[in-house]
This record gives C-alpha cells, structure tokens and sequence, in this order.
C-alpha cells in the first residue's frame, strides 16, 4: 500500500509538471502589445483618389492557388494574431495537432478552410487554459488582426456562441473571408471540457495595417 501510495504521488507530480510545462510553452508564443500597434491610415487628396481607388480594389483580390499552403509541415510558424482591445499578440502555427497547439495558437489545415489570403474561412484553435483563454473577453465590434505573408488581414468580431464540442456546423467553407477562433469551455473547466467557444470576425480590409516592429 505504502509503495502504491509512492508511485501515485510521483504519478501526480510528473503529470502536474507536463501540463506545467505546455502551458509555460504555449505562452511563449504569447506577447502583450507595446502601445497602439494600429497604423493610422493616411488621408488622401482628390489628386490621387481615383488611382487609390484602382489600388484598393487591386487589394481586395484573393489567391486562389492552394500551393502555399502544402509546403508548410505542421507546428510551423506562419502568422501572427493580433487583438488591439485586450492588447495581446500570438504567434500563430501551422496545424491543430498537438505540435502546433503545444506551441500555442494553430491554424487550421483542412479543405473546408483556407489561409487569409485565399479570402476563404480561416480557423484559429488554441488551448483554453493557456494561449486562448483570452478570447473570452472579446467583444462584438472588437478588431481582429492576422499578419500573414507581407500582408495585414482585418477582421471584426461580429458574434460570439457556446457550442457542443461535437458540432460540425462551426468549421465549414464560407463564401466571404471569415476568420474564426475556437477554443474549449468553460475555460476553467478541469479535465476535458465539453463544449467549445467560438468567435466569428467579418472581413473589413487587408494592407499593411500594422507597426510590429
């Protein structure tokens, strides 16, 4: 009994340790932003408007080849996630397997979603208890901002829901760029939660939207 009692406790304390250590892992990934990181954009004069406006809807084209995305392996780091109202940023990775989501946010790779700049449905996954438990504070008209490539995709928070974590209608194809984010609930739940919480972001623009450096 005693040497049951022993090994349960060594058990607990590498099994305490592991998780220690993925959430200390997953939240490297994570960065708190260092002031407005938001570029303000430039007014211009009636001189320049109308060749602007052929650039703006230069901007507004999509790529349709999947070839970018099959050189990727799955935990590479492809892009960055930006949330202006809660002043945090996350190194997003390739993939929702567990090499991707132990190193924090990952993107989904599937034939339903795309990458921004295939102005499809992109889908973001991170762990509730560390890199996503954030998302929770989000709020409708909030600002999203993915840096994929030498682009910045924006995006609005325009509904947020509590769903069954067996719920297929969340990850499908769209026909409007569409960035959403799912993570597990109740966030604080302990063992493994049973639903998932999800926030929808409508497109608003792309460019370059962001002062990273």
């Amino acid at each position: 009994m005693k040497k049951l009692g022993i090994v349960l406790m060594v058990t607990g304390a590498i099994m305490v340790g592991w998780f220690g250590y993925q959430h200390w892992s997953g939240m490297q990934s994570v960065s708190e932003l260092d002031g407005n990181v938001v570029k303000t954009p430039v007014s211009n004069d009636e001189n320049n408007s109308h060749e602007e406006d052929k650039s703006s809807e230069a901007d507004q084209t999509w790529n349709t080849q999947y070839i970018a995305q099959a050189s990727y392996h799955d935990g590479d780091e492809i892009a960055k996630l930006v949330m202006p109202s809660i002043d945090l940023s996350f190194d997003v990775f390739w993939g929702t397997g567990d090499e991707a989501l132990a190193k924090g946010v990952g993107m989904y790779d599937s034939q339903l979603t795309t990458t921004p700049d295939m102005g499809g449905h992109t889908v973001l996954s991170g762990h509730r208890d560390s890199v996503f438990q954030p998302v929770g504070d989000l709020e409708d008209g909030d600002s999203l901002y993915v840096r994929y490539g030498d682009q910045d995709y924006e995006y609005r928070v325009n509904k947020t829901w509590i769903t069954e974590a067996e719920d297929r209608s969340v990850i499908v194809e769209k026909d409007d760029p569409t960035l959403t984010l799912s993570t597990c609930y109740p966030f604080q739940f302990i063992g493994s939660a049973p639903d998932r919480y999800i926030v929808e972001a409508e497109f608003i623009q792309k460019g370059d939207l962001l002062d990273l450096d």
